[in-house]
């Protein structure tokens, strides 16, 4: 039996979405147990030049739910308004988007691999075929604002582990 793309996206969504919740759980209690504001935690960046724990969260929530719309062949949901303001509103968002994704079913995904995808990057038109989006593009995407936003919470102080990043396997 051949992997098929929804398969290879919706379900792996599904569940990271759900690792990232309940990572955001765990740096909600770790917050409130060591008085931290939650905005400055929102805020927490690695490097100076990469973007806050929210905003990592926002885009790794806007790749599932356009992602899945993409390949679907369906119209891409319109921005949301990115006012998170605490953890508990990005669980909020992550809800969200679990929601809509689990809307799609398997037949409207499948046989998306030779579906035409265009980006608009920088202003320029980037065609790709639905496999190459989904495995060269939008997972990949995925995955690093999920890995980042692990990653801020981490090294803040935040009592996590690997088994808190792969959530229930």
């Amino acid at each position: 039996m051949s992997l098929g793309m929804y398969a290879a996206s919706i379900p792996v969504y599904q569940r990271q979405l759900g690792a990232l919740a309940k990572v955001l759980e765990k740096g909600s209690a770790w917050a409130a147990a060591k008085k931290v504001d939650e905005a400055v935690l929102g805020a927490t960046r690695l490097t100076p030049d990469m973007l806050p724990f929210t905003r990592q969260v926002q885009i790794a929530c806007r790749f599932a739910e356009e992602s899945a719309a993409r390949l679907a062949g369906a119209e891409v949901p319109a921005p949301h308004d990115n006012a998170e303001k605490t953890l508990g509103d990005l669980q909020k968002r992550i809800a969200a988007v679990q929601a809509y994704i689990k809307g799609f079913k398997a037949e409207q995904i499948d046989g998306s691999e030779g579906r035409e995808v265009v980006l608009t990057i920088a202003g320029n038109p980037l065609k790709l075929t639905g496999e190459q989006y989904l495995l060269h593009f939008a997972l990949p995407n995925f995955y690093f604002h999920c890995t980042t936003a692990y990653a801020i919470l981490r090294q803040s102080g935040v009592e996590i582990g690997k088994r808190d990043f792969l959530g229930a396997v």
